[in-house]
């Protein structure tokens, strides 16, 4: 089975809220985390230390098993690189 094209397979935070992200397609893209900060799911990520923290993995981008973000919405939403 073809692995889907928005699995994350690297990840860079930045210190500006955003992520470098390289998918199974071999697409880089940059995806503004910032609109998240204001959502209270997401409060953890406030903290810049926690933010860099970001890991890919299992196909998308976690933080611990609390906090991750859906692999499609962050391939659909994040600009080419």
């Amino acid at each position: 089975m073809k692995t889907p094209v928005w699995v994350v397979r690297e990840v860079q935070p930045r210190e500006d809220y955003t992520l470098l992200l390289t998918f199974a397609d071999g697409a880089q893209k940059i995806y503004n985390a910032r609109p998240l900060l204001e959502k209270e799911i997401y409060s953890q990520l406030r903290s810049p230390t926690f933010f860099l923290g970001a890991k890919a993995e299992c196909g998308t981008v976690v933080w611990n098993d609390d906090v991750d973000i859906a692999p499609e919405h962050l391939y659909e939403c994040s600009q080419p690189a």
